[in-house]
């Protein structure tokens, strides 16, 4: 799933994977839920404000047939033609699933650990290498094309929709429709209904077959229609980019957008590394950046021995804090963070693409005896945190860097680990 132009995150929660190990929302690693647009647009009746409304604002509210009419006649005055006006929008329904599942936000998010036992299973591993094996003229053509290797592109395309079988079956149309009249992101689900009817009025797709998740992510690997409409590609030249049935596309046009990205050819995406003991844990955030060099010069090493890789920039990310595995991560894995803005999310990617080339995956154990925390409880910490003194902004349920700030400090004045990683354990202490 993928955003137009590299907004600086992912719209994960909004345009989340239609792959039945969907990386975990709220990642601590990575904020995704800012990525949703959680804060609800004030809107103009000046309710946010506490404020009457003016008259005028009670007036009937559109119905959605009426809506969809005024949006038919900004698309005609776009330069959408008649034909496919009448074929994409003829006959569209409003779908309530669909503002169900906009609406929904899990109280309890799985742990990064059972996310990546989902998603690189023995199983999709094994499964990946045999879609490899299946399509390599295709991936090695995109590979050759764009540098993107081609177990890099099979495991996104194992993450996303399973290869191929889960990439979801609303029809796009119908699921942004309902979400720019009745959803949260109403501006940014019309400028996506608006690209879904350019793809149709160019050719690449019918409207019967443009399908995918509830929030419009579409095909094998989950672009979103303004994506599509700046990187698709046709992989197998003929004359249309489909990513719903055509292999080579999807390729071509998941390779593209690594590249686009900032994909660098011939480097790894990084490196499960050792930490040495009191290693500053402050550091391991994705926007504090050394060269590996200056890496080394602090203590940290590869795992398995040896030199790490040459990076120019990198950074140290511990997804679950001290007792977890370490990576030093690359420009490369910043390219699949723009694919998802979820530490989860890459580092499942990154993993997979290893284990499918034959290499081997994450070697250090996670803190499974640990309890991450609900919504609620992290802003029962971060309330908390505040109330002491440790700055960490508004209470909203998502471990973000302030709030890994706000807890490394307050580990760091308890004569703990200071790693930011929240469990019930220290939420517990927190509360003493």
């Amino acid at each position: 799933m993928l955003t137009r132009l590299f907004p600086a995150l992912l719209v994960v929660t909004l345009a989340g994977c239609q792959s039945t190990s969907a990386a975990p929302s709220g990642d601590a690693a990575a904020g995704t839920n800012a990525s949703a647009g959680a804060s609800v647009t004030a809107s103009a009746s000046g309710e946010a404000s506490g404020q009457a409304a003016p008259a005028a604002a009670a007036a009937e509210p559109q119905s959605f047939d009426q809506w969809l009419a005024g949006f038919r006649d900004q698309a005609r005055a776009e330069g959408i033609s008649e034909a496919t006006l009448a074929r994409a929008l003829d006959g569209l329904r409003y779908r309530p699933r669909v503002i169900e599942l906009d609406g929904s936000q899990p109280e309890f998010v799985r742990p990064i650990w059972q996310y990546l036992d989902t998603a690189v299973s023995n199983a999709r591993v094994t499964q990946g290498r045999d879609k490899l094996a299946a399509n390599r003229a295709a991936a090695d053509r995109a590979e050759a094309d764009y540098g993107v290797p081609a177990e890099v592109l099979t495991a996104i395309w194992g993450i996303e929709s399973n290869y191929g079988q889960n990439f979801g079956d609303f029809s796009t149309l119908e699921a942004l429709a309902t979400l720019a009249y009745d959803g949260r992101r109403r501006d940014f689900a019309r400028g996506e209904l608006m690209a879904a009817l350019e793809i149709i009025d160019a050719g690449d797709i019918t409207p019967q077959r443009m399908k995918g998740s509830w929030a419009g992510a579409m095909g094998h690997t989950q672009f979103i229609p303004s994506s599509f409409v700046a990187y698709a590609k046709d992989g197998d030249g003929d004359g249309r980019r489909d990513i719903w049935a055509s292999i080579p596309d999807v390729m071509a046009s998941t390779a593209n957008y690594l590249d686009r990205a900032g994909w660098r050819q011939g480097e790894p995406w990084g490196v499960e590394v050792q930490l040495p003991s009191g290693f500053d844990y402050a550091q391991t955030e994705l926007d504090t950046r050394k060269s590996a060099s200056a890496w080394a010069g602090l203590g940290v090493s590869p795992l398995g021995g040896g030199d790490l890789p040459a990076f120019d920039e990198a950074s140290v990310i511990t997804p679950a804090g001290a007792r977890g595995p370490a990576f030093l991560v690359g420009p490369n894995f910043r390219a699949i963070l723009r694919y998802n803005n979820a530490t989860s999310y890459a580092l499942a990617v990154a993993s997979l693409s290893d284990r499918i080339a034959g290499r081997a995956g994450i070697e250090g154990g996670w803190p499974r005896d640990e309890q991450p925390l609900s919504r609620t409880q992290v802003k029962t910490l971060q309330s908390r945190l505040q109330a002491l003194g440790y700055e960490v902004g508004t209470p909203d349920g998502i471990m973000g860097p302030n709030t890994r700030a706000g807890l490394r400090a307050w580990q760091r004045d308890q004569g703990l680990v200071p790693d930011g990683f929240a469990t019930l354990n220290l939420l517990e202490r927190l509360s003493h």
